[in-house]
């Protein structure tokens, strides 16, 4: 092929398959600084102001669409931090008034490589005390709250930091699926749990009559916790033994935080993992994540919070 084209690039040129001369225009387009237009145009047998007429016309409108749809993707899914999958995004693209199909959504996402992070949930292990009184399952019986502040539901997890565990407690409102307390501590205790909950009943005021929902877990069922519900005049129902799907709410919280914000990633220092846990809850979650199980609305939209 000419000068500009050494012998290095002769098997390139042949793998050109010559179906018609759309093809071969995009073929020069994608080798044009390997080798010179001129000479690829001679090799392929094509015009050479034919190639310029086609390189320098204006994109489809489709392909302009194409486009400006990709690029709206993109800052869905990096402002998400890679936390959307197209479920989420094409809710989104819906909320700001673009109308595209979910399929096309999820097409253009596996085609750029943009999938939602995740990880499995590993659960805390610990020996349960038989001294302590387990409470009935009051949820199964009772109708779904029409408003927050009438259901809750808490659990603690694990969360590896350096070489070491350390715990993150939470109450979630199960009417709008919002974090409304959290701690992270270096043990688990009743004073960890007892000082979660302190925190949320003066936040959230709840009347009495409230039903909290949680595991069989000692922290929930030991004597100062349950005295502290007593006081606030709290109906405790727990999950019954070996169905942790009946607290699964929080489960999906913390497989959702996992994912989206712990998997892959290492935290040096209690502070630095406090900080990032924070502002994610605070300034993700519940402000700008859609829920599914809210008609892809924010945990603060569903309760009419502005």
């Amino acid at each position: 092929m000419g000068a500009s084209g050494g012998k290095r690039h002769s098997k390139k040129v042949s793998t050109f398959s010559g179906r018609g001369t759309t093809e071969a225009f995009r073929f020069i387009w994608k080798h044009r600084r390997d080798y010179s237009v001129k000479a690829l145009c001679r090799h392929l047998k094509v015009s050479w102001s034919g190639y310029y007429a086609w390189a320098n016309r204006e994109p489809s409108k489709r392909a302009t669409d194409k486009a400006d749809l990709l690029l709206k993707i993109r800052k869905i899914y990096d402002n998400s931090k890679g936390r959307y999958g197209s479920p989420r995004v094409y809710q989104t693209l819906r909320r700001e008034g673009l109308v595209v199909g979910e399929n096309r959504v999820a097409k253009i996402m596996r085609e750029w490589g943009m999938k939602a992070r995740s990880a499995h949930v590993y659960r805390r292990l610990r020996k349960l005390r038989n001294d302590l009184k387990a409470l009935p399952n009051y949820r199964l019986e009772a109708a779904r709250p029409t408003a927050e502040n009438q259901q809750w539901s808490s659990d603690v997890t694990y969360i590896k930091l350096g070489k070491k565990y350390v715990f993150l407690a939470v109450v979630l409102d199960l009417y709008s699926r919002r974090i409304i307390s959290w701690r992270l501590g270096a043990s688990l205790s009743a004073n960890f749990a007892r000082a979660t909950l302190r925190e949320v009943f003066t936040s959230r005021k709840p009347d009495s009559g409230l039903l909290f929902h949680t595991d069989r877990g000692i922290e929930y069922r030991a004597h100062k916790t349950q005295a502290l519900l007593k006081q606030y005049q709290v109906k405790h129902s727990m999950n019954r033994p070996g169905q942790c799907t009946d607290n699964a709410e929080v489960e999906s919280f913390f497989k959702i935080l996992k994912g989206e914000l712990l998997h892959a990633t290492s935290f040096v220092t209690m502070r630095q993992l406090r900080n990032h846990i924070k502002a994610y809850i605070e300034g993700f979650y519940n402000t700008q994540r859609l829920h599914s199980g809210l008609g892809y609305r924010t945990p603060l939209e569903f309760e009419g919070v502005n």
